[in-house]
């Protein structure tokens, strides 16, 4: 079987882009048009939490990651002096309202939630994990299980696809826009979608048998091989993007501007050398060694593309 590679960015970009105007929420400011939310001007409406709240963005099963990120909060809570709290969200809705809300300080949100979580949360991104040489990214693949009758995308059709989440890049909106502008596929029409949630949730429903084929991200996949979740042999990729951001890391608008700066400062003085953060996240390819900075005008304006095909609106619910 030859796999059918990269879901190409340019052929993405170059879809026609009815979609809706991305704009950001009314209550946010964007003086100096970076696309992010600024920081409030009267200090009064700074907000300088005893506790900071960071979550991971829900991809696999947070009591995984609670012991895997505890040597960095570790560094977080003395560069910044504050007490940090682990929030183990389980969805990327939840993580959204708990940060419009109030409740959540510095997270890593998904890449296909970036945009939302800017827009509508007042997240601002600046650090993404990249190995030492600065390689980043992960692709979005189509997965299936050996016997499934399924060797490329056309044979999907009248069958059941799993999903992760409708704000998910690599788990719907990527592989959705790919699906209908160049194999002509609808969702309900051609095949029957499914939602999991998570994308180890359908790369175990896959390895399973439980589904017959799903998107997913393959960083997930690598880590869930290395850690022994799934074996190599029991899926196998019809499909591989081009490279994709990955999850960017941030914190929300109206925190008070020096510990904004601290929270950076912890980002990029971590040091990752025998931790339990690098022996999960090195794992995948290119290896995640280092958090370095990103900006989200630059590094997800193919992510905004997408949206825009997809017509997915930012706007607040």
């Amino acid at each position: 079987m030859k796999l059918r590679h990269s879901i190409g960015l340019a052929s993405l970009i170059s879809l026609a882009l009815a979609g809706p105007t991305l704009a950001m929420d009314a209550r946010f400011k964007d003086a100096n048009g970076d696309m992010v939310a600024d920081a409030p001007t009267d200090a009064k409406q700074w907000i300088d939490p005893a506790t900071l709240v960071f979550a991971y963005t829900p991809v696999e099963d947070p009591a995984v990651y609670a012991p895997v990120w505890a040597p960095f909060l570790d560094h977080l809570s003395k560069v910044t002096g504050k007490k940090v709290q682990f929030f183990p969200v389980q969805s990327n809705a939840a993580q959204l309202e708990a940060m419009r809300a109030g409740r959540l300080h510095v997270s890593g949100f998904n890449t296909g939630s970036n945009p939302i979580a800017v827009n509508c949360a007042g997240f601002v991104p600046f650090a993404m994990m990249a190995s030492k040489d600065n390689r980043f990214g992960y692709e979005m693949e189509f997965i299936t299980h050996p016997g499934s009758g399924i060797e490329k995308i056309e044979d999907i059709k009248g069958k059941r696809m799993a999903f992760t989440s409708e704000t998910s890049n690599s788990g719907y909106k990527a592989p959705s826009a790919l699906m209908r502008q160049q194999f002509k596929m609808e969702a309900g029409k051609d095949f029957t979608p499914v939602f999991s949630g998570k994308h180890d949730n359908s790369i175990l429903g896959v390895a399973n048998k439980d589904y017959p084929a799903a998107a997913i991200a393959n960083s997930v996949k690598l880590r869930m091989e290395a850690r022994g979740v799934v074996k190599p042999e029991q899926t196998k990729v019809i499909y591989k993007s081009a490279s994709f951001p990955t999850t960017g890391y941030g914190y929300v608008y109206n925190l008070k501007p020096e510990l904004a700066e601290k929270i950076k400062q912890a980002f990029f003085s971590f040091n990752w050398e025998g931790t339990t953060m690098a022996a999960e996240f090195n794992k995948a390819q290119p290896p995640q060694e280092k958090f370095m900075p990103i900006t989200y005008k630059q590094h997800w304006a193919v992510v905004r593309e997408i949206d825009q095909a997809m017509n997915v609106s930012y706007a607040c619910k």
